[in-house]
């Protein structure tokens, strides 16, 4: 694959010292998927950190199977708190909380927050309105047991990368259409929002380092059956359908500029401000999706971490 001109030169450098990447993704190719990336994990050393890392099964949707939520408490958490809850990426086919232990546990030390992540349910066993359900459900947990938690309620805000990202924009508009928990923030890194795949962004990367166009379609379809790009699909599942964003928290929404998400996130980042949502938006040039997971020391990388810490920050003062 002719890597695009555009692209960053330190990411592209990197690039070149890496295997090759692939963004396939197929039916029958889900399992074998998920094999490898509990492979890869299980070679990974431990995250070497003073967090505190917990897993509990927590009440599901009404009817549904319990969820399994990992709570990270930084050293020395007292009540009060600051509380983030995350929701993992994986194109809703892939993925667990454990993936992003380093990541949360950063937040967790930089910030002194403690940070619940959920396992939720995924397709294509299990599609929608599964995953953002079990989304729902873990933050409802969340919210309750804040006082066990130690997590101080006027602060707990939501966020998640990729499909994570983009349930996370989801459960947010279910806790404001149900009435709760009240969110502080929404922080939604290069979020998976439209299943339509009409933007010129969707289109342009049939090709791409991670995550092309195949790939979201199938991602999609896993989720929603043959009602991907109709007209019966949920905002919670899809949130760029949503025609209302108003009454929703401040958000913070980044994308790499080389990437399908790239159109939709801009869109909804702009119909947030529209809608009077305050907003900060980034766009990282010569980016593909993941850049900063793949080459975290890498300086694009570090400034996008950079931004997602001090966005927290800001979040979190009262």
């Amino acid at each position: 694959m002719a890597l695009h001109p555009n692209l960053d030169p330190e990411l592209s450098a990197g690039l070149e010292r890496m295997p090759p990447l692939t963004s396939a993704l197929e039916p029958g190719g889900v399992e074998a998927r998920r094999t490898q990336l509990n492979a890869l994990y299980a070679t990974m050393p431990p995250v070497r950190t003073d967090v505190s890392i917990e897993d509990r099964q927590v009440a599901g949707p009404r009817g549904e199977p319990d969820v399994r939520v990992r709570i990270y408490r930084p050293p020395g958490a007292s009540e009060g708190a600051p509380g983030l809850y995350w929701i993992h990426g994986g194109g809703m086919v892939v993925g667990a909380p454990e993936f992003d232990d380093a990541l949360v546990a950063g937040y967790a030390e930089q910030l002194g927050t403690v940070v619940v992540s959920v396992d939720y349910r995924l397709a294509p066993e299990h599609p929608d309105p599964a995953p953002v359900e079990d989304c729902y459900a873990g933050l409802v947990w969340t919210a309750g047991n804040a006082a066990e938690l130690g997590i101080d309620l006027g602060r707990l805000a939501i966020g998640g990368m990729s499909a994570g990202g983009g349930l996370a924009a989801g459960t947010a508009l279910l806790a404001r259409d149900r009435g709760g928990p009240a969110l502080a923030f929404q922080l939604l890194v290069c979020p998976m929002l439209d299943d339509r795949n009409s933007t010129p962004s969707s289109h342009e990367f049939a090709e791409a380092v991670t995550w092309n166009r195949a790939a979201n379609l199938f991602g999609w379809t896993a989720l929603l059956g043959d009602r991907i790009g109709g007209g019966d699909v949920s905002p919670y599942a899809a949130p760029a359908r949503a025609a209302d964003l108003s009454r929703l928290p401040p958000a913070f929404v980044d994308v790499g500029e080389l990437e399908v998400f790239r159109d939709e996130c801009v869109d909804y980042a702009q119909r947030l401000v529209q809608a009077g949502v305050s907003t900060e938006f980034h766009l990282y040039p010569g980016a593909f999706h993941g850049f900063d997971v793949l080459m975290p020391d890498a300086e694009l990388s570090r400034r996008a971490a950079a931004a997602r810490i001090a966005a927290l920050k800001r979040a979190f003062r009262r």
